[in-house]
């Protein structure tokens, strides 16, 4: 009985077509039991009872097929933490948020590193979960991460932001500076890393203990370096 007035809520806007059906189903018995009662009827008489009931079955009908659309729009509201408090007015469309359809999605993975992966990576997550980000482990410029033996994250790092739900919010957490003089970001990789020891494994269990969608991938954990061979074919290299 109490899921039953939690349909009446105004909130649900499902007593329009609880009406719609009601208004329909009370002209639909009054031209059936009016035909039924009369022993003779008029030709305008009988025009006008047809339009009533004509009218009435059409209100039943729109009214099931619009209560039925407003059930769906209520189980999704419901269910998707992806819909915001703020943001309830959801479509039938929207159906493809539903979790089981969600998780069947696509299995897609996208290889490379900068803006224009997780451009994509930002993209796909509104599809499917079924997300794999194979991402370049390098920062040329940072010569402080190297004395200090810190990975060079900061591909992987911008990949988590971009398949997180709240990617505000997860940037501010992963950009924070410490009182050490390290980020977030760092200290936490570091602590998976003691945490485990096999490969990559610690950037997969990044992707779970943060939510995100999909999971992350390091194009490698080994030291890299990039050459060039030059004209005159001497090697010019640049660590990674």
């Amino acid at each position: 009985m109490k899921g039953l007035l939690k349909w009446f809520k105004s909130g649900t806007r499902m007593k329009r077509w609880m009406f719609v059906i009601l208004v329909g189903v009370i002209l639909l018995c009054y031209g059936i039991a009016t035909i039924i009662d009369m022993k003779e009827i008029s030709v305008l008489n009988f025009i006008l009872i047809i339009v009533l009931s004509v009218i009435g079955f059409m209100l039943v009908v729109v009214g099931i097929i619009y209560s039925q659309k407003r059930v769906l729009e209520l189980l999704i509201e419901n269910t998707d933490d992806r819909i915001s408090d703020n943001n309830k007015d959801v479509n039938v469309k929207s159906l493809i948020f539903n979790k089981k359809v969600y998780d069947e999605g696509p299995k897609i993975v996208v290889i490379g590193g900068g803006s224009g992966l997780n451009t994509v990576l930002r993209g796909m997550k509104e599809y499917t979960n079924n997300l794999t980000a194979i991402v370049e482990m390098s920062e040329y410029d940072n010569a402080k991460k190297r004395e200090q033996n810190l990975m060079p994250i900061k591909d992987v790092k911008e990949s988590i932001i971009a398949l997180s739900k709240n990617e505000d919010e997860m940037r501010k957490l992963l950009n924070l500076q410490l009182q050490t003089g390290m980020d977030f970001t760092d200290l936490f990789v570091s602590a998976m890393q003691e945490i485990n020891h096999e490969g990559s494994k610690f950037i997969e269990n990044i992707s779970e203990v943060l939510n995100i969608t999909g999971k992350i991938l390091p194009v490698t954990l080994d030291k890299m370096n990039v050459c060039a061979e030059l004209d005159d074919r001497n090697i010019n290299r640049r660590k990674k």
